[in-house]
């Protein structure tokens, strides 16, 4: 019997991040777009021009957040409001964990097989952009055999 296990190619992760520099282009917004593999570990980033400093950590942990939680880090925030249940996650993971939208899961059958995130604009706009660039997988993601 073959296994099949999802996957999130390095050229998948290009693609998204195109999409959402185009996508950033249409709001007049400079960002920096992190995508990473379920490992956790990056497998494309873009800074745009203009892009400022701090947006180059934020997208990349929007994205950790987002993989390790196999949730929007938009969700998370509301969750991790006082008195919420999850109240006090953003101080996990040595303070990596970000708890504002941006940060969006990439899965596959219910299982995060990876992530975007986007830091640069407003919080609306980040979402935008990364929902746009995770819906760039729609037609592209296949399970790879093993």
């Amino acid at each position: 019997m073959i296994s099949l296990k999802p996957t999130l190619s390095a050229a998948q992760a290009r693609e998204m991040i195109e999409t959402s520099k185009s996508k950033a282009t249409a709001f007049n917004v400079q960002c920096s777009i992190a995508v990473i593999g379920p490992d956790g570990y990056l497998l494309a980033f873009e800074r745009q021009a203009g892009a400022i400093t701090g947006s180059v950590e934020l997208a990349i942990n929007k994205a950790f957040t987002a993989q390790i939680f196999n949730n929007g880090t938009d969700r998370l925030s509301v969750l991790a409001q006082p008195g919420a249940e999850l109240f006090g996650i953003q101080h996990s993971y040595n303070g990596r964990v970000v708890v504002f939208g941006g940060g969006i899961p990439i899965q596959f059958s219910g299982q995060a097989i990876g992530a975007i995130g986007v830091s640069g604009g407003t919080v609306a706009e980040d979402v935008a952009i990364a929902e746009a660039g995770a819906g760039t997988l729609v037609d592209l993601l296949v399970p790879a055999r093993s």
